[in-house]
């Protein structure tokens, strides 16, 4: 039987894998910092999982007696809107990845399934009218003012967003993007140092049951279906055109499950994603309709850092792998419709202090 430390066990995602593994009967060590920006200022810990902080090597030394494997989906997410963020997002996310590497190398385990994020990617990939790849500019003010919201080629053509695979430069727009690249660049090196395996799932949108309310980074499925919630039409930014690929988080955990099973090369980062493009007008447009509620209004407002377009290409996961996405988007969203979520909401990254000895912490 395998012995599998998870990290992150009491979150939306970490939910999902712990019931998964043990449906499988692995033996899971769950573990969860239950930190009050994520689940709420007053929330303990489900029964089955014991409060650690990844950050703390003698509470890790425990936790890895006996463990062949582990899934890390502990981290602070959210965009990090303020550079007042930064500290948190690496403490938590990069330090917080770095004292674990260091303990599964104490404790001689050398297979780590990391939770990475598209956000890695910065900007999706987009191609000219002959099809050859274009790297876009950034999307102008005055442009996105006046409702003119795809990228543009230097001749003025909108140009197409093609397929991300894992190739692609790996360029964050955020605080909370840049840790997770960290995280990556840190897992790929302690592969190297020790020989050991890091898969590391590139998840793209990620949306279903259990899922929090009204986070900084619920995306927007959940505040569609809060907005129908309230009675009120879901409001679509830019001309809703947006495409990109939700997945189910049953779909995240069979992913995880399946690169626990088949450890691989060194390191490997793999698109996980439904391989079935959406556009944000769509998604809105299911989510009313599966509740009856009020079409959505398209209000060509924008927010001047969003990405235009990002999709993943999942044949590399499907091939090296063996996965493939069960849940439909469309069949999803439906579901989604009505599925009960989580009712704290958290605030994105922790607050960030210095205490009396001169020391960072966060709270």
């Amino acid at each position: 039987m395998m012995r599998v430390l998870l990290t992150g066990a009491a979150g939306f995602i970490g939910s999902h894998i712990r019931r998964a593994l043990e449906a499988r009967e692995y033996e899971v060590v769950a573990i969860d910092l239950m930190l009050a920006a994520a689940h709420g200022p007053h929330a303990a810990p489900p029964p089955e999982v014991e409060r650690v902080d990844v950050r703390d090597p003698e509470a890790l030394d425990r936790c890895l007696r006996g463990v062949d494997a582990v899934c890390h989906q502990a981290a602070v997410v959210g965009a990090g809107v303020s550079a007042q963020d930064a500290p948190a997002y690496a403490s938590h996310n990069d330090l917080g990845t770095a004292v674990l590497l260091a303990a599964m190398d104490r404790a001689r385990c050398g297979h780590l399934v990391l939770a990475s994020s598209m956000v890695v990617y910065g900007e999706g990939r987009y191609v000219d009218g002959q099809g050859a790849a274009v790297e876009p500019e950034p999307r102008r003010r005055e442009d996105l003012d006046r409702g003119v919201f795809d990228h543009r080629s230097p001749s003025d053509a909108v140009l197409d967003w093609a397929l991300v695979d894992e190739s692609a430069p790996l360029r964050p727009r955020s605080l909370y993007a840049a840790s997770k690249l960290a995280q990556e660049h840190y897992a790929a090196s302690w592969a190297t140092i020790t020989g050991s395996t890091v898969t590391a799932l590139r998840y793209h949108n990620v949306y279903g049951d259990g899922m929090p309310r009204d986070t900084p980074y619920s995306g927007v499925a959940a505040i569609f279906r809060s907005a129908l919630e309230r009675g009120e039409a879901p409001r679509v930014f830019e001309d809703g055109c947006q495409a990109r690929d939700f997945v189910h988080v049953r779909d995240i955990a069979a992913a995880n499950v399946a690169a626990l099973d088949r450890p691989l090369s060194r390191f490997t980062p793999l698109n996980i994603a439904s391989g079935q493009p959406i556009t944000i007008a769509e998604v809105a447009t299911v989510l009313a309709a599966a509740s009856d509620g009020k079409q959505p209004v398209v209000t060509g407002e924008y927010r001047a850092g969003d990405v235009r377009h990002i999709v993943a290409s999942p044949e590399r996961a499907r091939r090296e792998l063996g996965f493939t996405a069960a849940v439909t988007p469309e069949r999803g969203l439906i579901e989604f419709a009505h599925a009960p979520l989580r009712p704290a909401s958290g605030t994105g990254a922790p607050q960030w202090r210095q205490d009396t000895s001169g020391s960072r912490t966060s709270k």
